[in-house]
Formats: structure tokens, sequence, C-alpha cells
């Protein structure tokens, strides 16, 4: 075969599948024609989130998340229900809860509030109803953020879903209760204190939670359960424009994204089963100034409302929903098809159909073998020896990790975080390159002379067997995510089989390879849409994974994994065509090119475009610290701003724009501290580098320390037990104290007005003789609004910052003393 003509083929296949996965995503956002009523409306949805998002910044404890954001809900909630129809009934409740509980991430903390907000309302049919299904969102946003996408779009969404219903004649046969949640961003508080203290939480069968992880776009349902199928099923049969992956749902789960939503809440302290749904696109922006509500589209204002009134009417007037209990068992593999609808079957099908399709793969492969049994042995061999250059080949493509190290090392890390394409052109190229080399290698000295076809057919087996192991293995594990190894084994070998007598008989034609590429269709398609997910989630996330992940390593990872995968059944063409040389010096072309480039600094990683901006993150803390010792006198004190960067590149863009910052400036931990001595609002702290300016004849601590004897809004309590003691019980949570990764226990408080004085003890077995004390306990306090948020110096600093960065800052205190 020609080699020209061959790697036009398959670049101009992938090509046109990225294509296909371009306008499939671009169809998900085309607003749908109008419907039977009753009808949800974008237009007014978006006139409540453009009024929610006017009122800025929601902080918890703030006025304007306590108050206003408050007020505006309630006098919605009541307009609808007077233009309600006599067929339903509205009941709204404010509540104000005070709790406490762990939660096992970030490292692990226990969490305790005090008096947040939550607006409930439950509508129901006239005459009452015994079961409901609950709908989640917060209105409740970030510091410095006006919180479009998370969550003010899904309060919208929910009070148009309300709206829309409430004036339906027809009555539903279960409640809908609305939670608009007024403390989601202090990690997950709200939804605890509804769950575990409300009285119409008792009633709830199933939830749906409205969330976002990037700013607009389509809706994708990443969680659902834990078992219950029931509930895949009502998506499934309702949602209008389907969105959803058993993929998502296991990747998130294990941890790999650093984000948490109040699915959890719901599931592991309310025992309540439901589905997760976060807006995805353009996480660049998510949980920044840029988060505004002219960023996202009435289009998926549209799509989220379409689905989530439609899947929530499913709910509330199916019989499951009261029988939830019998159908609560099994589980279900579930996928949307470029948007066009769902497959969901069982997972106990999915094991069975994985298994078979292994089998029949081996049995294909045994035949192979077997044909004719006088060569047995050999063909066992050939088969062997190609499936060990074909793992060789893979492996090889993770030498792609040294080019990714080496870029964080010069300093170039995040090259592609403005420029996606970027990162193909230094790491794809890369890969693919070493993968053709290694072939190349083989076929010039190890397959010297032999036939093509041969080969071909040889190196294709290997990669069958590759993926049927896979498969076997994945399935085996339980991972439900085996369904796409299912793809790779079924259509490839279906399309082998009826080529087969055309391959046999021509050889490696023209035609032979277009129908090949044909046959392979579907897992290329499947795998190129899924691969757009991923880096469409991944990739933001690297610009806020803190300083301590190189993120160059990660997306190179990410795109090796990809380009092995869509190797797999290509390889056999490096065997088919005459040479593979100039595809090889291409490839390594664009790496070197790319890789000079990129070293040379042209890629700029931020990018303030007003359109389309990649910002990086940056927070600060103008802060006043003082040590005590065991006799309660201040031992040493100081004051100064404490600066984070969000992503790897640390401080290095910012210092060219501000000199004083630089490296010169990090401060070690105070080891004898916990958390090394710095306010942290949450256990991070091994995501991030330290780095501290110390101003001098700047001290905050008067002005602060007036208000301690209240609190803010946000606090962090530390304890450390020293050697011999140990910190058995308290009167947080279930009573059962839980370290943080590190050995120190980290206790978050928030409060919304009007709390009272936070009161708690801890006890505490220690040894007889401690006479450099049992423990030491520190307290942070954190303003992140009003007068007090900002000192003039920190104000000064930030407004040095160039404007492709999205920094926040607020004043803290840190208080140590030994007891």
């Amino acid at each position: 075969l020609p080699e020209a003509r061959v790697a036009a083929l398959v670049l101009l296949y992938l090509l046109g599948l990225r294509v296909l996965v371009q306008l499939s995503h671009r169809r998900l956002l085309r607003q749908p024609a109008p419907g039977a009523p009753p009808h949800f409306s974008a237009p007014r949805a978006r006139g409540y989130l453009d009024n929610i998002t006017a009122i800025g910044p929601r902080t918890v404890g703030s006025p304007e998340n306590e108050v206003l954001a408050v007020n505006y809900l309630l006098e919605q909630i009541r307009a609808i229900e007077r233009e309600s129809t006599e067929a339903h009934k509205i009941s709204v409740d404010i509540q104000r809860p005070t709790g406490s509980f762990h939660l096992n991430f970030v490292g692990g903390f226990t969490s305790y509030y005090a008096n947040i907000t939550n607006v409930v309302v439950k509508l129901e049919p006239r005459n009452g109803a015994e079961n409901a299904v609950l709908s989640n969102c917060h209105f409740d946003s970030v510091p410095n953020s006006p919180g479009a996408s998370d969550d003010a779009v899904s309060c919208a969404v929910m009070l148009e879903i309300l709206n829309t219903l409430s004036k339906s004649s027809e009555p539903l046969q279960h409640a809908v209760i609305f939670l608009f949640n007024g403390a989601e961003e202090n990690i997950l508080q709200a939804s605890h204190g509804f769950i575990t203290q409300h009285e119409w939480a008792k009633s709830i069968r199933a939830f749906i939670n409205l969330e976002a992880a990037g700013v607009g776009g389509k809706e994708l349902v990443f969680q659902t359960g834990p078992e219950n199928p029931w509930l895949v099923e009502a998506y499934v049969t309702a949602a209008k424009h389907p969105f959803a992956s058993v993929v998502a749902q296991e990747v998130f789960q294990s941890g790999i994204i650093p984000a948490d939503t109040d699915f959890r809440i719901y599931r592991d302290f309310g025992s309540v089963p439901g589905i997760d749904l976060a807006f995805i696109e353009n996480g660049y922006i998510y949980h920044t100034e840029y988060d505004t509500s002219d960023r996202i589209l009435t289009d998926s204002i549209q799509r989220a409302g379409d689905n989530i009134l439609s899947v929530l009417k499913y709910l509330a007037t199916s019989d499951k929903l009261s029988k939830s209990f019998e159908y609560r068992h099994g589980n279900v593999v579930f996928f949307d098809v470029l948007g066009l609808f769902v497959v969901a079957y069982p997972a106990r099908v999915g094991t069975i159909v994985n298994y078979i399709a292994a089998a029949v793969a081996f049995l294909y492969l045994s035949k192979k073998v077997l044909q004719p049994k006088t060569r047995a042995i050999h063909n066992l061999k050939k088969l062997f020896i190609a499936f060990g250059f074909t793992l060789l080949s893979w492996i090889s493509t993770l030498a792609v990790l040294i080019v990714a190290v080496f870029i964080s090392v010069i300093g170039r890390s995040l090259s592609w975080y403005t420029h996606f394409y970027v990162s193909v052109f230094l790491y794809g190229t890369a890969a693919a390159a070493m993968l053709i080399l290694v072939h190349m290698l083989a076929k010039k000295f190890f397959y010297k002379n032999m036939n093509e076809q041969y080969l071909g057919d040889t190196f294709f087996d290997a990669s069958l067997m590759i993926w049927s192991i896979a498969l076997a293995v994945i399935t085996q594990m339980g991972f439900f995510s085996a369904f796409i190894c299912t793809l790779w084994v079924a259509f490839p070998l279906l399309a082998k089989l009826m080529i087969h007598k055309e391959f046999s008989q021509e050889g490696a034609t023209m035609k032979f390879v277009m129908m090949y590429m044909l046959g392979m269709f579907v897992p290329y398609l499947y795998t190129m849409y899924l691969s757009w997910t991923v880096f469409e989630m991944f990739t933001p996330v690297m610009g806020r994974s803190g300083s301590e992940i190189q993120p160059d390593l990660v997306l190179a990872g990410l795109i090796v994994i990809v380009t092995v995968i869509l190797s797999s059944y290509f390889i056999n063409f490096i065997y088919l065509v005459k040479s593979t040389k100039t595809t090889l010096i291409t490839l390594t072309t664009v790496f070197v090119v790319t890789l000079i480039l990129v070293c040379s600094g042209i890629f700029f990683p931020y990018s303030s475009d007003a359109a389309n901006p990649r910002p990086k993150r940056v927070f600060l803390q103008h802060t006043s610290r003082r040590f005590h010792d065991l006799d309660g006198n201040v031992v040493k004190s100081d004051s100064g701003i404490w600066i984070n960067g969000f992503d790897y590149t640390g401080m290095s863009h910012i210092t060219p724009h501000v000199p004083e910052i630089n490296d010169t400036i990090r401060i070690p931990c105070e080891e004898q501290a916990p958390f090394c001595g710095l306010p942290w609002i949450l256990p991070v702290h091994l995501m991030f580098r330290l780095m501290v300016i110390l101003p001098p004849s700047v001290d905050i601590s008067m002005k602060i320390r007036n208000l301690v004897s209240a609190g803010p809004s946000h606090m962090s309590v530390y304890i450390r037990p020293h050697e011999g003691s140990a910190l058995s019980t308290w009167s947080l949570g279930d009573g059962m104290p839980i370290a943080t990764v590190g050995g120190d226990y980290f206790v978050f408080y928030s409060r919304g007005l009007q709390a009272a004085p936070w009161h708690f003890w801890v006890e505490l077995m220690a040894p007889e003789k401690h006479s450099d004390g049992i423990v030491s306990f520190a307290i942070a306090t954190h303003y992140l609004f009003g007068e007090d948020q900002q000192s003039p110096q920190l104000s000064a600093l930030l407004e040095r910052f160039p404007n492709w960065t999205f920094s926040f800052g607020w004043s803290s205190t840190y208080d140590l003393f030994v007891f």
C-alpha cells in the first residue's frame, strides 16, 4: 500500500470523526421546538438568573446571601404560588439549621455550621402526598464571583420548573420538594442541615442534584444511585436531550477530580438515591469573576430545563417512587450516543455480554492459531511475538512523560492551557512517532522479507488479543466502563470477518482499507466522543489543581492513553504499507518544532480575552499571626500577605509584574504549629507550595481582633495532640474525632446571620508528665466580605496584578495556644 495515501486516509478519518463529535456537541445546544404544555420557558428562567446574579457574590454569612438572595427567592415563589392552579398545593419553609459532620474530602475534616439558610418549597397534590422527589440547587456562591453557572442558573431553572408544574391542571401523584440551599460552597453544609433535620426530608425517595463544573454548555449526568437502576431508567425514558455516562461516574467517584457535590450528603447521611448533573463546558472560568449570566446561552438553559422538568415530572407520577425500596438493588451500565439517545442495560447483563464478546474473540484467535494444526506452535509463537511488539510500542509512548517533566522543569508548564492543540502537537505526535518507530524497526530487522498480508493479519489479531484480555480483566474488576472494551472487541472482529474474504483474495488494497475503516467506525467514533468530554472536563481542572501536581504530566498521560487506544487497529497498516519513513519524519518534525516553540515561551498559558478568558487563579490573605506558649505569653507575632497560586507555575509569571513576589520570599513551615502555622480555610495544604510576603510596618491585628469576640462567618480550628496524648472524643459530628491527612485535626466553621456563639469541647487522654503541654490548639478567622475583607496594603497589591489573573484576597488571623 502507498504510505502517503494510507496516512492521508487515516488522518482524514480521524478528522472526520472529530467533526462529527463537534457537530453532535453543537446539536445538543440547539433550542428545541416548543412542546405541549406545560412548557419550560428559558427566557423567563434567564430573567431569574439575571436577577440573582445582579445581587453580586453571595458568600455564606453575607447580607447578599442571607437576606437579599433569600428575599428575592421568596418573592418569586410567592408570585408563582398566587398563579398556581387548584390541582396543587404549595408550601414554603425557611430553615436555619445548626449542626456538624465529618467529611472525607480534601484530606478529611469536620464541618460545623450555625444558622445557615435553606429555602424549601413543596409542590404537592391538593390532598397531600406521602412520598416526594427532591430537586436541589444552591444560591450561595464563592466569594468574588457572581456564581451564574455555579449555581444560580440551576436555581433559575428550578424556579421556572416550579412555575411550569404549578400552572399545570394535571395533578401530580407525589410531591416535588425544591431545595434552594444557601451553603453548598461551604462544603455541602446546607444539604446536610436539610436532609438530617428538616421534617420533609423523611418523605424523600429520590433526588436530582443540579451542579456545575463549568460555565454553561450541556449538563452531564455523572453520578447516579447508589444502585437503584430505576432512576437511570427514569432519565433514559424522560430526558429529551440525554447526556450521560457511567464512565464519568466512575472517574468522578474515584476522587481524581478534586470536587464534590451535595449528592454525597444525600447518599451518605440521608440514604437517598439520586441523579447528579453538572454543566461542564468552559471550566476555565468556573469559580471566577467571569462566571456571569451573559456567558450562559439561553439554549443551554432551555436544554437543562427540558431535561430536568421531564425527569422530575416522570418521577413525580411514577409508581416506582413510592415503591423505590423494592427496586433499590442492581446497577446499570449507561452511556449516551452523540446525545441522540442513551443506551442502558443492567450491569449483570453487561457482564454476560462482556464475557461472551471476550470468549468469541478467544475462539476466533484459537481457530486462527490452529489452522493448520501442524503449524499451531509456530502460529502461536508468531501471535505472541506480535503481542509483545504491540505492548512494547504502547509502553514506548510513555517516553512522552519525560518530555512533560522536562517542560515542567524548565518552567513552560501549561503552555497548552489557552491553546489546547499545542498539547496534541507536542505530546500526541511524540506518542504516535514512538509507536510507529518501534514497529518500523521490528518490520525492518525482525520481520525482514516476510509477507505483508500475513504481518497485517497477525498484528490485527495481536490487538484483538490485548483488548480481549483487557475486557475480561476490567469486567472481573467490576468496572462498568468495560463496555468500551466490548466495543473495541466486537466491532473490529465483526469488521474483520466481513472483509476477510476480500483481503485473502485481493490483499491489502485501498478498497480494503476503506472497508476496514468503515467497520471500525463505531468504536473510533465513540472513543473520540468520550475523549472530547474527558478533555473538556480535565483541561480546565489543571488550572486549579494546586501547585504540587504537574499538569503537563497529567495531560500528557491522557493524550498517551487516547493515542494508544486510537492506534489499536491501525498498527497493522504499518506492516501493510511499503514504508512509514515519511510519516515518522513528519510527526517528528511537528513535535520538534512545537517543542522549540514551547521552550521559547511563545505560547503564554493565560489569556485576558474578554470573550474567552483563561485566567490564572491567585489567592492572597493579609494575615496576622500570634503564637502563645504554655503560660499564655506571646512568643512570636508577625503579619504579612500570604500568596498561593492555584496551578503548577506558582508565581513565576507574576514576578515580572510584581518583582517583590519571587522565590526568595518563601518562608519555611512552622513545624511546631498545626498546618504550618498558616490560616488554611480548608485542609488543602498538601496541594500547595508555601509563599509569604512580609511587608514592613503592616499590622492588621488590632483592627481584626476587636471583632473576634463575635467571630466572623468563616473560621478554622486546628488541633494537634502532643506526643503521648490522644484526642479521644469531642462534641462535634458523631463524637468520634477523625484526623486529616498528616495527623492534625481540622474543623471548618461557618455561620449565617445572628448565630449564637460557638461552644464546643474536646477530651484528650494525656500522659502523667506533660511539661510541654498536651495539645496545641489554633484558630484562624477569615473575613471574606464586607469592609474588613481587605486592608489598604492588600488592595494596593491586588491592583498591581496583571489582567490575565483572577486574584482574590481577604484578611485573616492565626492564633496558636498550648494547653
